[in-house]
């Protein structure tokens, strides 16, 4: 069971990464983006495990995180940060 957490939380992160594209030319709000899914998803991770749902909690904090990120990068982005 531990085996198969540790493989879709890894498998979140590195989609996150991948789908995000982080480099120069990309807008703060992707980066951003990008940022909160891997701090979200690991923070979720954590607090699933000590509930017994690692995989769903990374899920979900990667989700939100994501958003999170979006959100604050499309402000950078239109107050020209």
């Amino acid at each position: 069971m531990k085996y198969r957490t540790i493989l879709i939380s890894i498998a979140s992160v590195t989609t996150a990464l991948t789908l995000s594209n982080c480099g120069p030319g990309y807008s703060n709000a992707q980066r951003d983006a990008a940022t909160g899914a891997v701090i979200g998803g690991a923070a979720g991770a954590v607090v699933g495990h000590q509930s017994g749902h690692t995989a769903e909690g990374a899920a979900i904090g990667a989700g939100v995180g994501a958003a999170g990120g979006y959100a604050v990068g499309s402000q950078k982005d239109r107050r020209g940060y």
